[in-house]
């Protein structure tokens, strides 16, 4: 034998024998059995191995340790040994075959993981792989409410491999006509998470919620169920007699409303404002990308009516962190209520607006009372304009011009409406002003 092991000739082991063997395990030794099974003790362990011979090579292959939790008894290794002589003189390697056992095994755990995954389960996971690509806790609160409120009574306890075209379409059809775009957006999350569970092996199956070649044979389209409804906005003619009455109206509800206006921007990014976005001397707001819909900075020329709403909110600023609010809430380091501005709105009577709309009517009155570009109203909306070239080409924000936007923009939104006069009234007017003879 090489190295320092002992041979011990022993034709057939006893349970006795092995146990000796074992429990002197601190002497290098092998006890053999015979066809190839031995026990072999060494440092403290005493192990089962069964050596055979294929195609001209000697190969052990572990049968278990013969002690210890999980302990082999000398029936089930010698048990084992006569399967791995049978295979090997039948040509075939036990070692593979134990290795597919073992392939096997673990699929079927897999399996067995996959089936204890559900819908739910998955799209949590889904959303906290994702969350830091969302920009605003918003979003992410927009597909935890949809997945859970309208897919998971269909699907939500379901193993996710189990999923089939007719749990989706039983989650999307109550929405399709009476919410179609929320179904559209549903449909596209469910999608979603269902191929994050493909990806990490969970279901096989093709993707139940795929739209082309797939569900869009089953429902319209979302624009063929009912017209894309728009923000409600002010006519811009209006504009002026409503910044008017705005005015008149105390509070930082009222301010930030009158800001958003005045600035075209949107509300999420007027409600998160920090005073370090401020920059006083250069009369510029700079809303950085993670604030963005577009993940880009976003400067905004203040015109002189923001600076004196940036002023007033100057006297109630918090404290003198560069993170503070520029609009707080009413409790302190919380910004205010997403409903905050269109409260003011109601409290107007205009409940029917939307603080979004502001930007319509921006956009409507700059195209068709100004001369200003187009490029450079887009630029103040932060929209991107052009294809993927002009935009690489188009690295500056065209902040000069925008500046003379914005002031027109403020100018004409501090302008009285006209007023209309009857014929009769403006007659007696004007002879109630002529000088008497």
């Amino acid at each position: 034998m090489a190295g320092n092991l002992t041979a011990v000739a022993v034709k057939n082991l006893t349970a006795a024998k092995a146990l000796a063997a074992s429990k002197a395990s601190g002497k290098a030794a092998r006890h053999w059995d015979g066809d190839g099974l031995f026990l072999e003790t060494k440092g403290g362990r005493a192990y089962w191995v069964f050596r055979f011979m294929l195609a001209g090579r000697r190969r052990d292959m572990g049968l278990g340790g013969a002690v210890g939790p999980g302990a082999v008894s000398l029936a089930e290794a010698r048990e084992r040994a006569a399967e791995g002589l049978k295979l090997a003189r039948s040509g075939s390697d036990p070692l593979k075959h134990r290795a597919g056992i073992e392939a096997a095994a673990k699929a079927a755990a897999q399996a067995a993981q996959a089936r204890a995954k559900t819908f739910d389960d998955v799209a949590a996971l889904y959303l906290s792989a994702h969350a830091a690509g969302w920009r605003n806790p918003k979003h992410r609160a927009q597909w935890k409410m949809t997945l859970k409120e309208y897919a998971g009574p269909h699907m939500g306890d379901m193993p996710v491999a189990d999923i089939e075209t007719a749990h989706v379409t039983a989650a999307l059809r109550p929405l399709w006509e009476t919410k179609p775009e929320t179904a559209t957006r549903l449909r596209g999350r469910i999608e979603a998470v269902l191929d994050f569970a493909t990806v990490h092996g969970w279901r096989e199956a093709a993707n139940p919620a795929r739209w082309r070649g797939h569900l869009d044979k089953v429902f319209p389209r979302r624009t063929k169920v009912r017209a894309v409804k728009h923000h409600a906005a002010l006519p811009w003619q209006e504009v002026g007699a409503f910044t008017a009455a705005l005015a008149a109206r105390e509070g930082v509800s009222a301010d930030a409303l009158a800001f958003c206006i005045l600035t075209a921007a949107r509300s999420g990014e007027v409600l998160g404002a920090r005073w370090a976005e401020v920059d006083l001397a250069a009369q510029v707001w700079t809303v950085p990308a993670d604030r963005m819909k577009a993940g880009k900075e976003h400067r905004v020329p203040l015109s002189a009516p923001a600076l004196v709403i940036i002023e007033r909110m100057a006297k109630l600023r918090e404290d003198d962190s560069a993170d503070a609010l520029v609009f707080p809430g009413q409790r302190k380091g919380r910004p205010l209520s997403v409903m905050a501005m269109t409260m003011v709105l109601r409290r107007m009577d205009n409940g029917h607006l939307t603080v979004h709309g502001f930007r319509s009517a921006f956009r409507d009155w700059a195209g068709e009372t100004t001369a200003h570009a187009r490029e450079v109203v887009e630029a103040a909306l932060a929209h991107r304009t052009g294809d993927k070239v002009e935009q690489a080409y188009a690295r500056g924000d065209l902040f000069t011009k925008r500046r003379k936007l914005m002031e027109d923009w403020a100018a004409f939104c501090a302008k009285k409406p006209a007023s209309v006069v009857k014929a009769g009234e403006r007659r007696r007017r004007a002879l109630d002003e002529t000088p008497a003879a």
